[in-house]
């Protein structure tokens, strides 16, 4: 075992995180980017339903289990939250790059080629599957409503065209994000980097 002098040394983590940030730069690409910071902006204002969904949880629990009084417009209330936070983490993942892929592949590449596998990928089955959600929700969300569509719970939640209205705005929000990952990865490939 060496001593601390005979170690390698390691680099200061300002060091590291000023490659990250070259690394970064490198990719730079405006239009992306502005996108980006956009659908970020959206992700974090989202984040706050969490915190409300962590509230009527809480609260439906006490109301249930210390009073035995439990509400249903709290429990739908609970799913609608949580179906914000899903749907509306969906382009957030995606502008973030955190959402699954086949890593172990994945890695092996080089950029070009992931790039090459994301642009195809993108073309072939992201962008139907989100332009069919997308086009079959806005009847969806119209005729709920059209109906006054209301939860079939007596004291249940009313307008449940809000809640269905997400389903729309979320893979509007998703196109927008892969829009600019396919501008991004197009872009990049032509200027070969």
């Amino acid at each position: 075992m060496g001593t601390p002098s005979d170690l390698p040394p390691h680099p200061h983590v300002a060091e590291k995180v000023d490659e990250i940030k070259m690394h970064e730069d490198a990719k730079h690409v405006l239009i992306p980017d502005l996108i980006d910071k956009f659908v970020r902006g959206v992700g974090h204002a989202v984040c706050g339903v969490n915190a409300l969904l962590i509230a009527a949880i809480i609260g439906n629990v006490a109301l249930r289990y210390g009073f035995s009084n439990g509400q249903i417009w709290l429990e739908e209330l609970q799913w609608h939250l949580y179906a914000i936070g899903v749907m509306m983490g969906l382009s957030y993942a995606q502008v973030n790059d955190s959402h699954i892929r086949v890593d172990i592949l994945h890695a092996r590449f080089s950029d070009r080629t992931k790039r090459i596998i994301e642009i195809i990928g993108i073309l072939l089955f992201v962008l139907p599957f989100i332009w069919v959600i997308f086009s079959h929700s806005l009847d969806f969300v119209a005729d709920s409503f059209r109906t006054g569509e209301r939860s079939d719970a007596p004291l249940g939640l009313p307008y449940r065209w809000a809640i269905k209205a997400v389903i729309p705005l979320s893979f509007g929000l998703l196109g927008l994000s892969i829009f600019s990952r396919l501008f991004r990865d197009a872009y990049l490939i032509v200027k070969g980097r």
